[in-house]
């Protein structure tokens, strides 16, 4: 079994690099690091005497979150290869800076930088990464996957196009997670779940649209119930679907057709009740962690972080009446 570095971190960061061993043996290497990593793959490549790789996995909950920087490769998920896997994930793939093409049950998607195809590792597919690799592939498990679409094992490549509908949000936070991917630890694990759940669900399952007076009242309660407990740092969409009686795929829904996300809904909620606790006098005396705790954030420097990029000033400046945004967050 190939060998992977000492995790760097609490969430068991798991990392590979061509760099440990000499040249000849650098693609034979990179085919074993993506099939432990990932699952049963052949890999070629047309730089292999030059051949260079680096990959990075975190597992976040029942995810995992696989960062690929490398030469340009052709991979291929054959059926001997399923055969010989003992999972069969779902995996969402996006480049940060080329193109590339993906092609499966006859079908080829020719992709951008910040588009994101859905694959079956149940089917064979092609993977052709034509000027280098520079991407973020989360391994999605099949019972996760059908939680969120109600057509999860449609044939062929399914894409979030970067510019169309929900994609664009969902392109953008792949981008995000293949240059960054430790930015996922910003959200809890759960949060960051059920928000890429929703965000796959919009992108790929668009809502028909329901009645409008329906929806905003449907949306309107669901906000209503998250400002009445945001106060509670472990809250999620689960609980919150729970109280509403209604399923957690129309709860995403809801958000969705008005244009928002639960996660996003909610830390704008909580960031707005902060500003305004904030700027009440009677609470000057009251630690600015304190007052984030009060708002459901757990960890103080998350909350000074997230109150700078959305208000543009720190919490304490907010509170000596320092500039910033003009408005609160929805």
């Amino acid at each position: 079994m190939l060998a992977a570095s000492a995790p760097s971190s609490p969430a068991a960061l798991r990392q590979w690099t061509t760099d440990v061993v000499a040249p000849p043996a650098r693609l034979d290497y990179w085919v074993g690091a993506i099939c432990e990593a990932f699952l049963e793959m052949d890999c070629s490549s047309r730089e292999e005497p030059l051949f260079g790789g680096e990959l990075q996995s975190l597992p976040v909950e029942t995810l995992s979150i696989n960062r690929v920087r490398a030469s340009t490769q052709d991979v291929f998920r054959t059926p001997a290869g399923i055969a010989r896997s003992r999972q069969l994930p779902f995996y969402l793939i996006g480049q940060a800076e080329t193109a590339w093409h993906v092609r499966q049950d006859g079908h080829v998607a020719h992709l951008r930088p910040g588009d994101v195809v859905l694959l079956d590792s149940a089917r064979p597919y092609e993977l052709h990464f034509p000027e280098g690799v520079h991407c973020v592939s989360l391994q999605l498990p099949r019972a996760w996957v059908g939680q969120w679409l109600q057509r999860a094992e449609t044939p062929g490549p399914r894409v979030a196009w970067r510019d169309q509908g929900w994609g664009q949000s969902l392109g953008a936070l792949a981008v995000q997670l293949a240059r960054d991917p430790a930015s996922a630890q910003a959200l809890p694990p759960a949060l960051l779940s059920d928000h890429l759940g929703a965000l796959l669900c919009a992108a790929l399952e668009p809502p028909q649209p329901p009645a409008p007076t329906a929806a905003r009242s449907l949306h309107a309660h669901l906000c209503a119930l998250l400002r009445a407990r945001i106060d509670q740092s472990g809250l999620s969409a689960q609980a919150l679907a729970q109280e509403a009686g209604v399923s957690l795929r129309t709860l995403h829904r809801a958000f969705a057709a008005q244009g928002h996300t639960f996660a996003g809904t909610l830390r704008d909620l909580r960031l707005a009740r902060a500003g305004e606790l904030l700027r009440r006098p009677q609470l000057a005396h009251v630690a600015v962690g304190e007052i984030g705790r009060r708002c459901g954030f757990a960890d103080p420097s998350h909350f000074a972080r997230a109150f700078q990029r959305a208000m543009g000033v720190s919490p304490a400046q907010w509170r000596r009446g320092g500039g910033g945004h003009t408005q609160f967050p929805r």
